[in-house]
């Protein structure tokens, strides 16, 4: 069984009015369940590379879901101050297969605690192995160990771990 966005969402227990960055939002599944989540309250950022995957996540939340809390943002992750969100502004982040893919995780961290609000959170999934051709190769794996450890390197604290399904970890930081 594959992540599933909602149901790891609901572990996440996004507050009504929450503003709250999806980084490496792709197509959209955590963005428009947090939106969701929060009964089409507070603001969702959705922060892609891919513009192509942005403008597809836009018309879908307006278009399809009707979907008007969901903001789309052209963002390299990997450079601090790249999202060019406010320092302390954001209540939630949202970084679910992301990592695996990322060389310049240490500058992903910085800019994660640089925009989430003191006592802010942080749902962080990926993938917990390589699976034959279904997750990332064996080297791209970045393992719930190093998680750990590169939150805590930054200064932020591991509040709970979620059961984030079969192939995926799921921990929730706290600043």
């Amino acid at each position: 069984m594959f992540s599933d966005p909602v149901k790891n969402i609901e572990q996440f227990d996004l507050g009504k009015g929450n503003y709250v960055a999806d980084f490496g939002a792709g197509s959209g599944a955590y963005s428009l369940a947090a939106a969701q989540a929060m009964g089409g309250t507070g603001k969702v950022y959705a922060i892609d590379v891919q513009k192509d995957l942005l403008e597809r996540l836009k018309n879908e939340a307006k278009n399809t879901r009707h979907l008007n809390n969901i903001d789309i943002v052209w963002a390299n992750l990997e450079i601090l101050g790249g999202t060019r969100l406010r320092e302390n502004s954001l209540d939630a982040i949202i970084v679910a297969n992301t990592f695996f893919q990322l060389e310049k995780k240490d500058n992903a961290c910085l800019e994660i605690k640089r925009i989430l609000k003191p006592g802010g959170r942080v749902l962080f999934i990926d993938w917990s192995n390589s699976f034959g051709g279904i997750g990332p190769q064996p080297q791209a794996v970045f393992y719930k160990e190093q998680a750990e450890k590169i939150f805590e390197k930054h200064g932020l604290q591991k509040d709970r771990v979620i059961n984030a399904g079969a192939q995926h970890y799921g921990i929730i930081f706290r600043k």
